[in-house]
């Protein structure tokens, strides 16, 4: 029956059933199996989330709902929510890809938001290589492919502009490839929905699409590694998106809430029917009754079981008092989508499910959706150490400098971001990609302005060092807490809330389930000292593909930022010749999980860390400085460290630069250009404002060069590289592996 449940849950489900005095129907067991997956009942990560998470609160914190909606001004609140749509996408990437967009614009617009903007992380196995690794290439490349085209297709058909993300390549993801998909919507206080009922006596309304076989066992599915079959055997697991069904469900969704005629929403999604039906129930403290044959059907052949659990894509559930029923479905007829009343709330506690008028189903509640929890064992991971440290030896040189620019980690990802459209709705202020047109680098984060004549922005932007977070999971947590605030913070705006989604292997094996509570243990560690909530988060285990491999250990944190006054935005472009380059922050010899050492062959090594009171600091100096308009340009030093990051702003600003890093003396030239020590800015200030940015930072800024010509020219080293060479070397790798895979 592809439960997926193990002996010891079986043997609780016997004990029930002895009790009740009969044995299960299918649909129960295929119920269970739903709501008891570690997909849906999080039952391996929630004590350690409940350690080191869940308390973290925030007087801005208006729910935590199906996603977390924060203060955003006296009268909005924003929504936002990450979730993963991994096996799926490593199975059939396009499908997978867009219906992990659908799913996570309903579970904004079950808030009662109106969705405004789309954030993908996105991690492959490499996409170039030699004829040894061709087969691993050529499938990397066929994954890569199909996921940005899902995501292209869906996000620009349902008119919602995807704004931000990330790219990450490495071997680790070879076969399971690692999507991640966030939403952030705008609603009105006044409009806030709750995710369940209000009570008994409430009727259930199923919204949108029609339910199929297309996605039957998805949870169990996510709730198992990967094998050789899994292609063959789960592709049935995989959704099929509608976006065309998903726009206007959208909109009436958002109609019916604000006229007041519904008392809760819900999206459909891990479990279909047999989850959200029972969670709406339970969370209002009553039972419900389901008719189910009421379900409107792709095919007349489903059985009931499979109609109960189907994830068929573009559903929503609504309950309300049976006096609002009428003007809701005239509503969805306007919008030409489907609405039919299904279910019933009771005061039973118990859900009821009822075929052509015979009971089939008659399960407590709590019992179906409690699920398990436990304490696994676990083994805390060995951490990359200065001791251990290996450095290679490569000549500092124009080479070093065109081999980590034209890394894939580092490289434009123009070829996917092109094909987003990041302008729909036009409230995109600033953009992916930023400086002059067609000349164009690298940016920081996004920004939005969501509510129509103010000038108030929301920022956004992705964290995520799966190499740090590999070599040293605790400080890995950290780290990627610290890039997410460094891009909020380098665009002008005060970091404001995360959410997480975290991608990690088996947790039955103890050595995996270590860097899963290192890693959650560093990030809510540095949450609470940052007073930063985490409103929503996913959790993603079992990313573990066949021929033994497992992904590196991978948190993704997106972070949103508020901004007063978008007028005052910064971006990493450099702006004009002859301004001082400064460095906000201390670069230390921490090239632990660095590019340079991987591209070069160098192990061990200090992993960053992240001290939380200068991060604290250096923020509000930061902020200062921008609101009083002393920066012209700002970028945050994370990949590939200072270098890179000099470079990058050349790139984008098509004005160089001519650093000198004697300052530095007390690390090598490595260490000085290459070590992604966090909490660290490049700053660009013009030479009448030099002496109040010294006055603001202190020890905390240094001189590092000046504007100006047509290359980066380090001195007392060999690069002088010019800004064309830069631009070509950045821009070209990942249109030369995809840029013929356009459709």
């Amino acid at each position: 029956m592809r439960l997926g449940l193990s002996l010891d849950e079986m043997k609780n489900i016997v004990n029930y059933f002895k009790k009740e005095g009969r044995n299960p129907t299918d649909i129960e067991l295929q119920s269970i199996g739903q709501a008891w997956s570690e997909h849906c009942c999080y039952k391996s990560s929630k004590s350690i989330l409940n350690e080191f998470i869940f308390a973290i609160d925030h007087p801005d914190v208006l729910s935590r709902g199906d996603a977390g909606v924060m203060t955003f001004d006296d009268h909005y609140g924003y929504a936002v929510r990450i979730e993963s749509h991994n096996h799926p996408s490593a199975i059939e990437p396009y499908g997978g890809a867009a219906t992990g967009i659908g799913g996570i614009l309903r579970d904004v617009v079950c808030m009662g938001a109106q969705p405004i903007g789309l954030v993908d992380s996105l991690c492959f196995g490499p996409i170039n290589g030699d004829k040894e690794t061709s087969h691993d290439v050529e499938h990397s490349k066929y994954l890569l492919n199909g996921v940005v085209l899902g995501i292209r297709d869906y996000g620009n058909r349902v008119g919602v502009p995807t704004v931000s993300g990330g790219f990450f390549f490495d071997s680790g993801y070879t076969n399971n490839c690692l999507v991640n998909v966030a939403c952030l919507g705008i609603v009105r206080k006044k409009d806030l929905i709750s995710n369940h009922a209000s009570g008994p006596g409430e009727l259930m309304i199923l919204l949108g699409g029609k339910t199929g076989r297309d996605g039957i066992h998805g949870v169990t599915f996510a709730s198992s590694d990967l094998t050789l079959n899994s292609s063959e055997d789960s592709r049935g697991s995989v959704q099929l998106g509608d976006p065309i069904t998903e726009e206007p469900t959208i909109h009436a969704c958002i109609d019916i809430n604000q006229k007041k005629l519904i008392t809760g929403m819900k999206d459909l999604g891990g479990g279909g029917l047999s989850c959200v039906i029972g969670e709406m129930a339970l969370n209002a403290g009553c039972g419900v009754d389901v008719d189910l044959d009421k379900v409107p059907l792709k095919s007349d052949n489903l059985a009931p079981w499979e109609i109960w659990i189907s994830e068929s894509q573009e559903r929503m559930m609504v309950t309300c008092k049976p006096k609002n029923v009428d003007e809701i479905l005239e509503i969805f007829d306007m919008w030409g989508v489907s609405a039919v009343v299904i279910a019933k709330t009771t005061n039973t506690k118990r859900a009821r499910l009822f075929w052509k008028n015979q009971k089939i189903f008659d399960l407590d509640l709590q019992f179906l959706t409690g699920g398990p929890i436990y304490n696994r064992p676990y083994i805390l991971p060995q951490i990359s150490k200065k001791e251990n440290e290996i450095c290679p030896t490569v000549k500092i040189d124009n080479a070093t400098i065109k081999a980590l620019i034209s890394d894939l980690n580092i490289a434009s990802k123009e070829w996917a971001i092109r094909q987003y459209d990041h302008e729909v709705r036009a409230s995109t202020v600033l953009h992916p990609l930023v400086g002059k047109i067609n000349k164009t680098g690298p940016g920081d984060a996004s920004v939005i302005m969501p509510i129509p004549g103010s000038y108030k922005g929301l920022a956004m932007a992705v964290g995520c060092n799966p190499w740090f977070t590999s070599e040293n999971p605790y400080n890995g947590g950290m780290s990627s807490v610290d890039e997410a605030c460094r891009n909020i913070v380098a665009v002008g705006a005060m970091p404001h809330s995360l959410t997480d989604c975290l991608n990690f292997g088996n947790p039955e094996k103890p050595e995996r389930l270590g860097e899963f509570r290192e890693a959650v243990r560093g990030l809510g560690d540095l949450c609470k000292s940052l007073k930063l909530p985490i409103p929503s988060g996913n959790v993603s285990f079992y990313n573990e593909a066949f021929e033994g491999r497992h992904i590196l250990p991978t948190p993704t944190i997106l972070a949103c930022g508020l901004i007063k006054d978008i007028r005052k935005l910064v971006s990493a472009d450099i702006k004009e010749e002859g301004n001082k380059l400064f460095l906000v922050g201390k670069t230390k010899d921490e090239m632990g999980g660095s590019l340079f050492f991987r591209k070069f062959g160098g192990s061990g090594g200090n992993v960053p860390g992240v001290h939380a009171e200068n991060l604290i600091s250096l923020t509000k100096k930061m902020l200062f400085a921008m609101d009083k308009k002393l920066i012209r340009s700002c970028h945050d030093c994370s990949d590939g460290g200072l270098a890179i990051a000099a470079a990058e702003m050349c790139i984008s600003g098509d004005i160089g630069l001519n650093m000198d890093l004697s300052v530095m003396n007390y690390l090598n030239i490595s260490q000085k250009l290459f070590s992604e020590s966090n909490t660290r800015w490049i700053i660009e200030v013009q030479e009448r404002n030099v002496s109040t940015i010294k006055c603001i930072f202190g020890d905390d800024v240094t001189c590092i060069g000046t504007t100006g010509g047509n290359s980066l020219d380090i001195e007392d080293t060999r690069i002088d590289i010019s800004i064309d060479e830069l631009r070509k070397m950045w821009n070209e790798p990942l249109w030369n592996c995809l840029g013929d895979r356009f459709e």
